[in-house]
């Protein structure tokens, strides 16, 4: 199964990003959504899962957290902005102790920690706001026996 995992987009997807994500058999978005995204990424692939970031709407339709039954485990989802940097992913892995995978956003820094079960996953940013080393998206390949993470990054967009 081909897994798209974006975050912190903040209103404006990166073409880039959309183009490599097309065709995906699930989008995770981790929050900081931003307007008309979700209906951008939902053209995009099979399934969409979005969770509510610090900079979403309250009324947002989205959960704060969610968790998806994967081929070989679970993949849990929270923006991250509920516990501050020096213990987030020590908090984001205790939560959801039971997950292959936890995803993550909010700091707008990629991460693949997959030496300790659970992973944590931080796309960065796919957008334009600070999206620090470029806009971005890791993609999971979940098969029964094996989980593959490649984040991929693109260069900076020069400011007009």
């Amino acid at each position: 199964m081909r897994i798209i995992i974006l975050a912190d987009t903040h209103g404006f997807l990166d073409p880039r990003v959309a183009e490599a994500a097309a065709g995906a058999e699930l989008l995770v978005h981790a929050g900081d959504v931003g307007a008309s995204i979700a209906d951008q990424l939902a053209a995009l692939g099979d399934e969409l899962i979005i969770v509510a970031g610090n900079n979403d709407p309250e009324e947002a339709p989205w959960p704060n957290a969610a968790i998806r039954e994967l081929p070989g485990g679970q993949l849990a989802v929270m923006h991250g902005h509920q516990w501050p940097a020096k213990t987030r992913h020590r908090k984001l892995r205790e939560r959801f102790a039971e997950a292959q995978a936890v995803v993550c956003g909010h700091s707008h820094r990629r991460v693949v920690e997959s030496e300790t079960v659970p992973w944590l996953l931080n796309p960065g940013a796919a957008g334009r706001s600070r999206a620090y080393g470029g806009p971005g998206y890791i993609e999971l390949i979940a098969t029964p026996t094996d989980w593959q993470v490649e984040a991929v990054a693109f260069e900076p967009r020069r400011r007009r």
